[in-house]
């Protein structure tokens, strides 16, 4: 019972931060987050607004302090931030196609290097506001950044796809060029936190989050490592999660407990996923 009453629950919780009197409200201690889900391959994109999927490290501003998704500071150098309105955004910090890591060593440093954060941009995709329809909110954005006029805020280009022809082309576009794939945003669905089915993601690979529940030791080339992750899914289910691993990985590999992103392809009968590999651990983004 308690499952099914949490997005209500967070709801009237970012509703209550959204009405508090003064200045701009203060995050909880993990950000609330709208939350993409799998594009079906069928999708028709009538009534959807296009963008390309950044692979960047999610990051939210209420209007004073930027975050990640954990909840944890973002140690962005103090010029970086006073360029931001002080308007609550949400985006991803981002280095350019396929420079996933280089960005991730640079954005989680204590000391900011301040010739590291000239190359970051934020790309600004929404805006956590109640009562606005997603086209109206993709419209501020552009209006925002505008005013900004600076080159490192960036509000993430929105369009329209006319039939599925036309966004399998776009995607083969983004996706040729080294992009990561597409989103998808009902151009009329209003801000809610949590996962919604009207935010989706069209990616080659499909990927998913679970908690780390156990470590499997390995045999042979991994005697005395790590051989795969016991993780468990958001439905609860639990399976394991053998490939993906560096070396240095297999040796001190992700704590019991923490968050790890691992890509697959599609899931069994049983709802167990296909060909599941490790990405990356989320918990410190």
């Amino acid at each position: 019972m308690q499952q099914q009453h949490r997005p209500a629950l967070a709801r009237r919780h970012f509703l209550g931060w959204l009405a508090a009197a003064g200045a701009a409200p203060a995050w909880a201690a993990s950000p609330l987050a709208m939350l993409a889900r799998e594009a079906p391959a069928d999708i028709d994109p009538a009534g959807w607004l296009v963008s390309e999927k950044y692979d960047g490290v999610r990051a939210l501003w209420d209007g004073r302090s930027l975050r990640f998704r954990s909840g944890l500071p973002v140690h962005a150098p103090a010029w970086f931030t006073a360029r931001l309105p002080a308007t609550p955004l949400d985006g991803e910090l981002w280095l350019g196609r396929g420079r996933f890591e280089a960005l991730s060593g640079m954005v989680r440093k204590a000391v900011p290097v301040d010739d590291e954060w000239r190359q970051v941009r934020y790309m600004v995709f929404d805006l956590p506001v109640a009562g606005e329809r997603f086209a109206e909110r993709a419209a501020r954005i552009e209006a925002l950044a505008k005013a900004a006029a600076w080159p490192q805020l960036v509000a993430v280009a929105q369009s329209t796809c006319a039939d599925r022809a036309a966004l399998q082309r776009r995607f083969d576009a983004v996706v040729g060029g080294g992009g990561e794939g597409l989103v998808l945003h009902r151009a009329d669905s209003a801000w809610l936190p949590g996962r919604s089915d009207a935010l989706l993601k069209l990616k080659p690979l499909n990927d998913a989050e679970a908690v780390v529940v156990g470590h499997v030791a390995g045999h042979g080339k991994y005697e005395g490592r790590l051989g795969a992750l016991r993780v468990r899914g958001d439905d609860g289910s639990e399976f394991l999660i053998g490939t993906g691993f560096s070396d240095a990985l297999r040796a001190a590999p992700p704590a019991l407990g923490s968050t790890v992103t691992y890509t697959h392809r599609g899931s069994t009968a049983g709802g167990v996923p296909r060909f599941a590999s490790f990405l990356r651990v989320r918990d410190a983004l």
